[in-house]
């Protein structure tokens, strides 16, 4: 039996909030559409109370601001970045092109080949998210993409120095300090300042996330992105001050964020609810985490392992900790999930910020029919064929000329037919089915 000894107060979104969401980014979108920088200058103004002449950092802003982030922090993005490439290359290299001959004569294969220009958006509005320019331009990087470029609001009124550096240090071609929705059309749509780009990665606010949903088809998108959502399952191997550690540091992202304790240990379970509100009376982030907590916030109780491992498939959550005796056994039956980190030794902060795989993960229920970002998104699989032999070619055009009229396709079955009658050396009416032999 399943027991819920706290629910969401909220829900996720409303309605009425989606509808203002869709209505201001169309209207911004359709502002940059028509008057370019004009409205990109606007919108910053606005928005960010920032402007200036030209959005992209010169050579000399970009080095102001790795000068000014110290050499202790720099060392500490280097390592992060390290941690990301060297898992991305691993990814990689498990991409192989493949060539098969599948009939005689009949060749086919598939390549793996990178998009060719990407940008990347890295948030900066509560938090200087400086991580996802980590795991989007060095896992691009590692990808192949040619261009690479980034876009990062202002932060209290100029660059965030951190944001700058991890992008530089990654290796991003081009930097630019523009924020929200006008940043994302500019790289997907471009204007004559920002080259456009083919596809947007990277996390951000609701406003940035349906930009992308909106400009998706016109470029392509890594996910569908919402709040950070974490779940914890644990049992009475753990104690209920790591598991409120661990909720909290997640609730802390925004007043969205769910955060959720599946259990099949009542005692654990209420002990969390107690840690979880003494936590917020020293948290220094318990402004943003309480109300997370309070509005989104769960504690569920279920009986039985089974159990458990339904209800966190049906959650689908974006983080989940396994913090169980055996967290392999969740490993080995879990289908709907975005990452998962097993056993208490490890969290979702490591995963968001050093560890080494990416951060960019699904949302909202996604994890049902995606993973999240990785090396992978970047490269597009096409494949290819080739017909070494005329007997092949008048082999497999006698089941296409047949294939295509059943459908109705006399022009498609032609395609077919002459190549028959040419290589085959069969006399086929035009338009007319192949016979068998």
């Amino acid at each position: 039996m399943i027991r819920y000894l706290k629910t969401a107060a909220a829900a996720a979104t409303t309605a009425e909030a989606d509808r203002q969401v869709r209505s201001t980014v169309e209207t911004i979108i359709e502002s940059i559409i028509k008057r370019g920088d004009d409205a990109v200058h606007e919108l910053s103004q606005r928005f960010d109370n920032y402007d200036r002449t030209d959005f992209r950092l010169s050579e000399s802003e970009i080095a102001d601001c790795v000068a000014a982030v110290g050499e202790e922090a720099l060392d500490d993005i280097r390592f992060a970045q390290t941690q990301v490439r060297n898992f991305a290359q691993h990814q990689r290299a498990a991409l192989t092109d493949i060539e098969v001959e599948t009939l005689p004569g009949i060749v086919l294969g598939h390549k793996n080949i990178p998009v060719n220009a990407v940008g990347c958006y890295v948030p900066g509005g509560k938090y200087p998210l400086l991580a996802s320019a980590h795991m989007s331009v060095v896992t691009a990087r590692v990808a192949g993409v040619k261009r690479i470029i980034t876009a990062a609001p202002p932060f209290e009124g100029r660059p965030a120095q951190a944001i700058v550096a991890a992008q530089h240090l990654a290796g991003a071609d081009e930097i630019y300090c523009l924020g929200g929705v006008q940043a994302v059309a500019a790289m997907a749509l471009g204007t004559a300042s920002i080259g456009k780009v083919d596809m947007i990665v990277g996390p951000g606010n609701a406003y940035v996330a349906e930009a992308k949903r909106q400009l998706f088809g016109t470029i392509g998108i890594d996910l569908p992105a919402g709040p950070t959502e974490t779940l914890v399952i644990a049992d009475d191997s753990v104690d209920a001050e790591l598991c409120a550690t661990d909720l909290l540091g997640q609730a802390e992202h925004g007043p969205t964020s769910p955060a959720i304790l599946l259990t099949n240990s009542e005692p654990l379970a209420r002990a969390t609810i107690a840690a979880v509100e003494h936590l917020l009376t020293i948290l220094p982030t318990a402004a943003i985490a309480a109300r997370s907590w309070a509005d989104f916030g769960q504690v569920i109780v279920c009986d039985t392992l089974e159990e458990m491992l339904a209800t966190a498939d049906a959650i689908a959550s974006e983080h989940v900790q396994v913090m169980t005796a055996d967290p392999d056994w969740f490993l080995e039956r879990m289908t709907n999930y975005g990452a998962l980190f097993l056993g208490p030794r490890t969290n979702v902060a490591f995963g968001d910020k050093v560890i080494g795989t990416n951060h960019t993960l699904p949302t909202k229920g996604a994890a049902r029919f995606t993973g999240g970002l990785w090396v992978g998104k970047f490269l597009k699989t096409v494949t290819y064929q080739r017909v070494l032999t005329n007997e092949a070619s008048a082999m497999i055009g006698e089941y296409c000329s047949r294939l295509c009229l059943l459908e109705g396709f006399a022009g498609h079955a032609e395609q077919a037919n002459i190549r028959v009658r040419r290589y085959g050396g069969r006399n086929v009416p035009y338009a007319e089915a192949a016979s068998r032999r």
